[in-house]
């Protein structure tokens, strides 16, 4: 019987040491293993694991014990931040995609990101306009830093669906209740990545030098890798593993690019380099 793609990415998962704790881009795992963090939890950790804005954010809202999803002027607080890095744009926030924007999404390229009126906005894949947004797709979701989990590729916890016309909204529900855990720290995460446009200018000439040889698989746009051909599930677990055997951390499903991190030694971005292009 042939895997389904949750229960691929739930084996891939698995297959993951138990984590302890993690520092920036790297994670400390049980068995005392370190492991470069490629995945970055799709994108809600692209500043890292330990940014200390986020942290005192977390700390401080939790402290009002502002768990559950009461009206709070957190929201507006949120809204101003995302008018801020989408001037013009209307949204909707769920706590996990609603039907109606899952029938929007396709999957079926994920290394091309292509979708059905749909596509996810990262920062930092343009060095020159790290925040540009591409104002002629009808709908897009931005991966942000703050808190979130992952099916199938698709952000839970906190899902946000922008659009340049409002009309472009009218078919999806109108925006969950959320906690202000969650908007606070998106907030506040849209804060930081806008006060950090240099996350766009990594510099790694070794990686950049591999990626540009005929028998590299991978291409480069910012600080993401996407595969130049889709593979199969059973590849890409295939390829995780061998990833994980050299100390970094794949995205457990295509649908997620591999981000580099903001920091590597030297001889981290020459194993990175020898695992590319092994």
């Amino acid at each position: 019987m042939k895997k389904s793609k949750t229960t691929n990415i739930m084996n891939i998962m698995a297959s993951i040491p138990k984590v302890q704790r993690a520092r920036n881009y790297r994670l400390y795992t049980e068995g005392g293993k370190r492991l470069i963090d490629l995945w970055l939890n799709g994108g809600a950790a692209v500043l890292g694991h330990t940014p200390p804005n986020l942290l005192r954010e977390l700390k401080n809202t939790a402290s009002r014990g502002l768990y559950a999803p009461f009206p709070h002027f957190t929201e507006k607080r949120f809204l101003k931040a995302l008018s801020k890095l989408f001037p013009e744009c209307s949204f909707c926030y769920y706590a996990a995609p609603p039907i109606e924007l899952l029938s929007k999404i396709s999957h079926s390229s994920a290394a091309k990101n292509e979708s059905r009126g749909v596509k996810f906005w990262r920062p930092y894949t343009n060095p020159e306009e790290p925040f540009a947004a591409d104002n002629t797709q009808s709908l897009f979701i931005p991966i942000l830093p703050g808190i979130q989990t992952w099916r199938d590729g698709l952000p839970f916890g906190l899902c946000i669906v922008a659009a340049k016309l409002e009309e472009n909204l009218t078919k999806l529900p109108p925006s969950d209740a959320l906690s202000p855990i969650l908007l606070a720290l998106a907030a506040r995460g849209i804060h930081d990545i806008l006060a950090s446009p240099q996350r766009a200018k990594l510099n790694l000439p070794r990686i950049n030098k591999a990626l540009k040889t005929g028998t590299s698989k991978w291409k480069k746009q910012g600080i993401y890798l996407t595969l130049k051909e889709e593979t199969t599930t059973e590849e890409w677990e295939t390829l995780f593993n061998k990833f994980l055997e050299a100390g970094f951390l794949l995205p457990p499903t295509q649908a997620h690019p591999l981000i580099l991190p903001a920091e590597m030694s030297d001889g981290e971005e020459a194993k990175l380099v020898a695992v590319l292009i092994g």
